[in-house]
């Protein structure tokens, strides 16, 4: 089993409820870096590990080793294939805003409509429907 881990710098919680609005989905599992730490200069309210499920994939999202800069180093790019472009457009509505576009919203040959960006946690995305007319 393959599951991405995204990492971010202390504001995974935003990302957690951004996410969960925009796939329709809910957080299975939030533990804290308080929850575990005997250490009382360690404990903190940031996550340490949550586990969701984003269009019925397991996605790990903790605060440790988060890209500060968006623009570099980008070792992750999750796909998304919804059923419909309403679908896609509802949620890229709810990702977009403080968003860097990389591809805009168009038709390609292979999805009615895709479009490919990184959200303002520095997570890369691409959005496609998946046009089954064009397959050979």
């Amino acid at each position: 089993m393959l599951i991405p881990h995204l990492h971010f710098n202390g504001d995974c919680e935003e990302a957690i409820l951004l996410y969960e609005r925009a796939f329709k989905t809910e957080t299975e599992t939030i533990i804290r870096n308080s929850d575990y730490s005997p250490d009382k200069l360690k404990q903190d309210n940031k996550i340490a590990h949550a586990v969701m499920n984003i269009q019925g994939h397991k996605i790990f999202l903790n605060d440790r080793f988060g890209n500060k800069d968006r623009l570099s180093d980008i070792a992750v790019h999750l796909i998304i294939m919804f059923k419909d472009t309403g679908e896609l457009l509802d949620c890229y509505k709810i990702m977009k805003p403080d968003s860097i576009t990389i591809d805009p919203l168009e038709e390609l040959p292979y999805s009615k409509l895709a479009v490919q960006f990184i959200d303002r946690f520095g997570v890369q995305w691409g959005f496609m429907v998946e046009d089954f007319a064009n397959k050979s």
